[in-house]
């Protein structure tokens, strides 16, 4: 591995699975792995999960960690090719990247897209410009189209989880939101599941379809009561559209997830990535309930970044 922007950095998915449950076991058994070197993490937007479980992952690995809030605290960018800067942008990616590696051994970035030009926020400008000009390993805090650590984290918990002696199924199910969000989220937990051991559906309003290559092998359907039907577990997830890109074609009504849906479910758990909006996407009922694996869902990033990690300095020896 030595760059980790999605499922396809990862050479055996259940062997990273795995790693990441024997960190979870022994979270210091390669404390000396990270000594002497640098995790440098940068932030063009907010972070909660990520930050802290990223950063507890490094320093159970021995790592030093850098944060900086590039978006508050550097210089305003320049990302386009030959232009003149005479502008609001002080510097260049090309230099700003460059420098960054000359500190960090590893690099992780954490950028989102604008929902205003498909073609721009699918092109992942910025994370591709990192890579190609840092020169050190590039871990992502999520991108424009993908959040991969959260995606690991899921799949860690799902195999927690599982029910013993059969596949599990999962289901994706689309939830009401006050404003347009990302496709990130869902774009990879539909790749990461699409690569796992599952039975996985996806439901969501028509007009919701995710972009296609994310999608290959899950079944979609638009039927949320059919798509619950024997899941043994359920990640609720609100997006805009990609069709008409960035938008909200429905309120949404009916698709909050309560108890009342998981009556015809193998009693499933529920997950979500956090932040969550209560009582627009998941009732307290849910949030507050047995059958929500949240807070767990949330305390596994500790171990998936920790796993990621811990392969990346392994690899850039």
């Amino acid at each position: 591995m030595k760059n980790y922007t999605s499922v396809h950095d990862v050479a055996d998915v259940a062997a990273l699975v795995k790693e990441a449950l024997e960190m979870k076991k022994a979270p210091l058994a390669h404390k000396e792995l990270g000594t002497g070197k640098t995790l440098g993490l940068i932030f063009l937007n907010p972070s909660l999960r990520t930050r802290l479980s990223t950063q507890k992952a490094a320093l159970n690995l021995g790592l030093n960690v850098m944060v900086m809030n590039l978006d508050k605290e550097g210089w305003a960018l320049e990302t386009q090719e030959g232009v003149v800067m005479n502008g609001t942008t002080v510097e260049h990616i090309k230099e700003a990247a460059a420098v960054m590696g000359q500190y960090c051994d590893i690099l992780g970035l954490r950028s989102f897209p604008k929902l205003q030009s498909k073609e721009e926020d699918y092109s992942e400008d910025i994370l591709n410009k990192f890579i190609k000009y840092t020169g050190v390993p590039i871990l992502s805090l999520e991108s424009a189209t993908r959040h991969p650590l959260q995606s690991l984290a899921d799949l860690v918990t799902i195999t927690e989880h599982k029910p013993e002696g059969r596949r599990p199924k999962v289901v994706l199910t689309w939830a009401p939101h006050v404003k347009p969000l990302p496709q990130a989220v869902p774009n990879s937990f539909a790749e990461w599941m699409c690569a796992a051991d599952v039975d996985f559906v996806i439901t969501h309003p028509e007009g919701y379809e995710l972009e296609n290559s994310f999608t290959e092998g899950a079944t979609i359907e638009y039927d949320q009561e059919k798509a619950l039907q024997d899941a043994d577990f359920i990640y609720v997830k609100n997006w805009s559209s990609y069709k008409e890109y960035g938008k909200i074609l429905s309120d949404g009504e009916g698709w909050m997830m309560t108890n009342e849906k998981l009556i015809n479910t193998n009693n499933a758990k529920v997950m979500h990535c956090l932040p969550v909006r209560r009582g627009l996407e998941l009732s307290d009922e849910i949030l507050d309930g047995p059958n929500s694996l949240v807070i767990q869902e949330a305390g596994n990033r500790v171990y998936a970044a920790q796993a990621v990690l811990k392969q990346l300095l392994e690899n850039s020896k």
